[in-house]
């Protein structure tokens, strides 16, 4: 564990979204000393930090100096400058995680072939230096639609993902290094949270949990805890994601993305090193959130108990379709009033169409009960623009 002073041990973030908010109220309960590095001055986190310091996280200089008042550096979004972490490593300050597991996951390319290369199973890819060398296979009838194409970097939030169904669309591929995989026949996509600690060398995972996409915006729109599989399947998802977590050395938070193909198999889609939308229900619905973990993980200190307290759905609050300018809640008067329903909004001033602006927790007593208070949820409140 390391050994930190209360008010006086300082946690640095680079990322002041939403996820740094949500860290720094889990670290109070801990008294740390939290900095955060964003180059937004109205970020979430900006009014919650013990030091917020606006400036741009992808800069070298920048990350250097912001590290140095900090005795541990983490972060809350992957596109962050790693030759300025390993810097910091080489003066002496704790970097969880490593700068290589950063560079390895933020590249979807790399990311397969880590895969491959570790036994570890994901949709068979072919890597493509540009769309050219993809219609040159097409036409040598090495590859056809449908398939998924993703570029290699710069993709966040369902973008940077497109599903190519016929030789129609081929006009409209992604441009730059991309993978080509085949698509998943998908019965359900999962999603398994571990965190390690090298207290008695612990490795948990929170119990998987199984996601609904909105088909326009690409984004996990509502999530169930616990997923809907049988125990063999559920254990089997966790021993993936541990083996994962084991493969690339973490610290901190690994939220695996999986898909349940109807044959039965489960195959990795894609991988965070920080917590993740996939873990926000946690904050009511287990005993440990995945903020609070990742806390303990990145510290050392002994892991929490990720068991579930009672079946729970997350929410997505987003920007509702043609909605732009100054936010408005409706109808949040209305779900607050319901039991077990907990709204978390993120601060962001200004909406935006499918732009995350919040997330509601729904907690119940079994889990179709906590789906249908979901889905009660999901029709009472809309995210839109101020008239």
């Amino acid at each position: 564990m390391q050994n930190f002073v209360s008010s006086n041990y300082t946690v640095g973030i680079l990322g002041g979204g939403q996820l740094g908010r949500m860290l720094i109220q889990s670290a109070i309960s801990f008294d740390l000393n939290i900095h955060i590095l964003d180059p937004n001055p109205e970020a979430p986190a900006s009014k919650y930090a013990h030091q917020f310091q606006c400036g741009d996280f992808r800069d070298y200089n920048a990350v250097v100096e912001f590290g140095k008042y900090c005795d541990l550096i983490t972060v809350e979004i992957e596109d962050v400058n790693t030759d300025a972490l390993r810097t910091l490593k080489k003066q002496g300050k704790v970097v969880h995680p490593d700068p290589d597991v950063l560079d390895l996951i933020r590249d979807k390319g790399n990311q397969k072939e880590f895969y491959a290369e570790k036994g570890l199973p994901t949709a068979p890819f072919k890597l493509y230096p540009s769309t050219k060398e993809i219609i040159g296979d097409i036409n040598r009838g090495e590859i056809a639609p449908p398939f998924v194409q993703k570029l290699r970097t710069g993709g966040y939030d369902g973008k940077g993902v497109q599903i190519v169904k016929d030789t129609r669309e081929l006009t409209e591929l992604l441009q730059g290094p991309c993978l080509i995989e085949q698509i998943a026949n998908i019965d359900k996509e999962l999603a398994v949270i571990v965190a390690g600690s090298d207290h008695n060398n612990e490795i948990t995972c929170f119990p998987p949990v199984e996601m609904l996409f909105d088909p326009k915006a690409n984004l996990v729109e509502f999530l169930s805890s616990p997923a809907d599989i049988d125990a063999e399947t559920a254990k089997e998802a966790q021993e993936i994601a541990v083996h994962l977590y084991k493969e690339m050395n973490m610290r901190g938070l690994l939220a695996v993305e999986l898909f349940l193909n109807k044959d039965g198999s489960i195959w990795i889609n894609e991988v965070a090193p920080r917590p993740h939308n996939s873990g926000h229900h946690s904050i009511e619905g287990n005993l440990t959130s995945q903020f609070e973990q990742h806390l303990r993980s990145i510290l050392n200190a002994p892991l929490g108990n990720t068991a579930i307290k009672k079946p729970s759905v997350m929410v997505n609050l987003l920007g509702a379709d043609g909605e732009k300018g100054p936010v408005l809640y409706e109808g949040l008067d209305e779900i607050m009033e319901l039991p077990g329903v907990y709204p978390h909004l993120y601060g962001k001033k200004e909406v935006s169409p499918f732009r995350k602006m919040g997330h509601v927790s729904c907690v119940a007593e079994t889990r179709e009960q906590a789906i249908a208070l979901g889905r009660e949820v999901k029709e009472k409140i809309k995210v839109v623009a101020k008239k």
